[in-house]
């Protein structure tokens, strides 16, 4: 993709691993960085897990990448809580709070695992009406799903309990799901992180219900050539001759540069669900597709990169891109910059005219408040994600520190051919 400027002379391939001599994994030690690489983990990313190490080191609450609408996905596990006397409530309370403050100036979706929850470790009725109420409405104006699994009659009963100081709109937005499968149609299980013992339980569920296949069903279905979201980037090549940028993406991009620029919390805001099927649906079909919302716009263009078979920024780079972490300030443009040449040339082409598109973005930050950090947060979860390991709050921390640096060197890490 060009030759990167990134130390007063032009850049040649490298190892990424190079800049990792410092930090070579010790014989016998396990597959994990040593005990001070883990605390700089947490200080690169959860910065809510110093000041609450004591609430932090259950992994009540994960953050699992993103749906297949691009919207942050933030879990929460019943059965990791501890005894209630082994835990300081009102901590728990403020330990949420500042892990989902990351999150909510943006549309996100939050899953609540309820196996596991038990009368040792349950919160009392009492906390569970301060929690309602100490999360403010911006907390809840974002929310877009809360996925209850598992639900048992209890937390039902419960949840009429609150309705008195629920409201009817945020009501709406609760889904119960008896199976895991019953989310899989818009989150991968494959990236949740979901606690054995939880899996389990899901697995004895479904054992006692008789599902009856139709053999038809499972026939291989044809896809057409139009076919634009969940399609591989070379099946794009081979059916677009002559568009070196996926139809949805440049479009999208061209429309948001017209109209999405001065626009609040672009790219954190989402349609609704059946504008957003609409619009996939319109582009699948190969019939022109035309936008009058910039919010929309800029969903389509984060559903396109989720939908993707494999991450635009491949599963080979991923353990590259989490390495991160361990680079010192001063040498990880170079990093990033040996990283990036290990990209195929289309995903290469692709993902600079995204960072090209996104620093413009940050040149309006002052209008639509959409700073490079905030965009991290954003597209880290849709430009890369790992192909067999769970998303984690640690991840996706690294995961936005690199796309940062992307953006915020910019003109650096895809200039072509340019002199450093």
């Amino acid at each position: 993709m060009g030759n990167a400027v990134c130390c007063g002379k032009k850049s040649t391939k490298v190892n990424p691993y190079d800049e990792f001599k410092n930090w070579p994994p010790q014989e016998g030690g396990g597959e994990g960085p040593p005990a001070s690489s883990q605390q700089q983990q947490q200080q690169a990313w959860a910065d809510p897990a110093e000041e609450f190490a004591d609430i932090a080191k259950y992994g009540i609450i994960e953050v699992s990448g993103s749906d297949v609408n691009g919207r942050p996905v933030i879990v929460v596990s019943a059965c990791k809580l501890p005894p209630i006397k082994q835990l300081d409530h009102k901590r728990f309370l403020s330990y949420l709070k500042q892990t989902l403050d990351r999150y909510v100036e943006a549309d996100y979706s939050l899953i609540y695992l309820h196996h596991g929850l038990s009368s040792s470790n349950k919160p009392s009725f009492s906390w569970l009406v301060d929690a309602y109420k100490e999360f403010d409405r911006k907390y809840k104006k974002n929310l877009k799903t809360l996925y209850i699994i598992h639900p048992s009659m209890f937390i039902k009963i419960l949840f009429n309990l609150f309705k008195p100081i629920i409201s009817a709109k945020f009501g709406r937005k609760v889904k119960y799901c008896n199976y895991l499968t019953d989310i899989s149609d818009t989150i991968s299980l494959q990236q949740i992180s979901i606690p054995d013992v939880v899996r389990k339980h899901d697995e004895e569920m479904m054992k006692k219900v008789k599902v009856k296949t139709d053999e038809a069903n499972e026939q291989p279905i044809a896809i057409p050539s139009t076919q634009q979201f969940g399609v591989s980037l070379e099946f794009l090549e081979e059916n677009n001759p002559g568009l070196t940028i996926p139809r949805v993406v440049k479009e999208s991009v061209e429309y948001l540069k017209e109209n999405g620029l001065e626009v609040e919390g672009i790219f954190r805001r989402s349609p609704s669900t059946i504008e957003l099927k609409n619009i996939q649906e319109i582009y699948n079909s190969g019939n022109p597709a035309v936008f009058h919302d910039p919010h929309l716009a800029a969903s389509t263009l984060k559903a396109f990169l989720r939908r993707l078979p494999e991450p635009l920024m491949t599963y080979e780079v991923y353990q590259y891109v989490l390495n991160i972490a361990h680079v010192d300030e001063e040498t990880r443009v170079r990093v990033v910059a040996s990283v990036l040449q290990k990209l195929p040339e289309r995903n290469s082409k692709i993902l600079k005219y995204i960072m090209d598109f996104l620093t413009i973005v940050v040149q309006h930050a002052s209008s639509n408040r959409m700073t490079s950090s905030n965009l991290a947060v954003v597209f880290g979860p849709n430009l890369i994600w790992s192909q067999d390991q769970e998303a984690s709050l640690f991840a996706m921390g690294h995961i936005n520190t690199f796309i940062r640096i992307m953006i915020d060197n910019h003109e650096q890490l895809f200039a072509i051919d340019s002199e450093c």
